[in-house]
């Protein structure tokens, strides 16, 4: 198949590749664009540990004057892909919890203290669950810094279009809610809307797959879990249901 990758560089190069090795042919059009820049002060002196959902929030992190003394604590990771960025990032003590953000709350309850020190949640200015909410509700001290930010884009590249145009794109990899909506605004803003009928869009969670409701009765198929690997074996039915 010939499949869309919408995620932001660096990890678009990485789904590429595992894509290309399951024998698909790929296409990289990253719908958002990650910006780390100057961040609030953190308190880390009296933190027991951190939290992190994303790849990207450990990146900027890692940026910050806060780096040395955050790789020190313990870190809290959704799933093996962001795990495995902590420890690439130098991150000294990297706990990995399910893949599901949700269920990373039980993880972290059960492993923190209610009544040590605060957690940290490292996030994006668009959070995808509630996490620091969960935490607190449970009687966690959570504190939220934004460590990064996320701009849409705002037109497909013209090769990208001429694809679509051509009904040359089989499917579409959508990982976020965020990229899901900036996916369907840019379909409709250049008039794309009649030529995906034939497109399946993979999307990560149900979440996702309601950030393509401005689309008129796209093709969806929505992870059974929301991690990489059931996305990847969407991809594969896919392939088992080409004639």
């Amino acid at each position: 198949m010939r499949l869309l990758v919408t995620r932001p560089e660096p990890d678009a190069i990485t789904l590429k590749a595992q894509l290309i090795g399951l024998g698909h042919e790929v296409l990289i059009e990253p719908l958002n664009r990650v910006e780390f820049g100057a961040m609030e002060e953190l308190e880390l002196d009296e933190a027991q540990a951190l939290n992190a959902t994303s790849r990207n929030a450990l990146r900027g992190l890692a940026q910050s004057p806060h780096a040395a003394a955050a790789r020190a604590l313990p870190l809290y990771a959704v799933g093996p892909g962001t795990a495995a960025t902590a420890r690439a990032l130098g991150f000294e003590a990297v706990l990995q919890g399910p893949k599901d953000a949700n269920a990373l709350v039980d993880y972290i309850a059960d492993r923190a203290e209610v009544h040590g020190g605060p957690l940290i949640y490292l996030s994006g200015e668009v959070k995808a669950a509630d996490l620091g909410g969960e935490l607190r509700r449970l009687g966690f001290h959570v504190q939220e810094p934004i460590v990064y930010r996320v701009t849409a884009a705002q037109k497909f590249a013209a090769p990208i279009v001429a694809r679509f145009q051509a009904r040359e794109v089989d499917g579409v990899l959508l990982l976020s809610p965020q990229t899901a909506r900036t996916y369907a605004r840019l379909i409709q803003a250049h008039g794309l809307a009649g030529t995906i009928a034939g497109t399946m869009h993979y999307c990560l969670s149900p979440a996702v797959a309601r950030g393509l409701a401005p689309l008129s009765s796209p093709r969806i198929a929505a992870a059974a879990q929301p991690n990489l690997q059931s996305m990847l074996a969407l991809v594969a039915q896919g392939v088992a249901l080409l004639p």
